[in-house]
């Protein structure tokens, strides 16, 4: 993944890296040892020149699913990576979601999450209005919106091509809030973003769908070989 990974940067010259979570295995049991020797693992791994940006979203095996999430956990994954919610770069808009508190059950963590949301869909609107709101205006732009979970879909049958789920199990049915988001969390986020494009990771396969009256999404495939004989990513201009 290390060679993979450089030999990328080399090749590309990107100006901007994006990792859809689940930067770790095992980072929702780790012990603050533990933790610490993956995190020097990963920014040896992942090293990149300072003009390049590394922005990571965060995953369920980062913090653990909704039911193991907490805000040691939470805390401990923003120290080190720092997700910024809304990021502009080249006249484009990105928000980042932290898609695991997404459960709506108004937990603590996942009220605050909805709440910075809101503000973020405000200032978002604002963009296209002179004299709206405070602070650095925003491009005119709908925002590309970067999570781990996909939006909620029945499953993976309607994708094709290399980098989709082996056909056997493309019919298999998706668990709202384990596999996919639910119906409920999905049209909050198309409703309050407005997104230009979702992409989304979690699955481990490549999947493009265009939502009902809304955008498209792409779900990510795996980077790493113990999830895909085939690991990949996707190059954005």
């Amino acid at each position: 993944m290390e060679r993979a990974f450089q030999t990328a940067l080399w090749l590309l010259k990107p100006d901007v890296v994006f990792i859809l979570g689940d930067v770790f295995d095992e980072g929702k049991w780790s012990s603050p040892q533990a933790w610490a020797d993956d995190v020097e693992r990963f920014q040896k791994m992942f090293r990149h020149p300072s003009h390049v940006q590394l922005k990571v979203v965060v995953g369920n095996h980062d913090i653990g699913f909704h039911y193991e999430m907490t805000t040691y956990k939470v805390k401990r994954f923003k120290k080190v990576f720092n997700p910024e919610r809304l990021f502009s770069w080249k006249g484009v808009n990105f928000v980042m979601v932290n898609s695991v508190t997404m459960e709506g059950d108004r937990c603590t963590l996942c009220s605050k999450e909805e709440a910075e949301l809101l503000a973020i869909s405000h200032r978002l609107n604002c963009s296209w209005e002179v004299g709206c709101g405070a602070g650095r205006p925003l491009p005119a732009s709908a925002p590309v919106l970067l999570q781990h979970y996909p939006l909620y879909r029945r499953s993976d049958s309607n994708c094709s091509g290399e980098d989709a789920a082996p056909p056997d199990e493309r019919s298999t049915p998706f668990q709202e809030r384990y596999d996919v988001l639910s119906r409920e969390a999905s049209q909050k986020l198309l409703w309050w973003l407005r997104p230009r494009l979702v992409l989304s990771g979690h699955t481990h396969s490549g999947c493009e769908v265009l939502h009902a009256g809304g955008p498209p999404e792409l779900s990510v495939p795996s980077f790493s070989w113990r999830n895909r004989n085939n690991p990949s990513f996707i190059m954005v201009t």
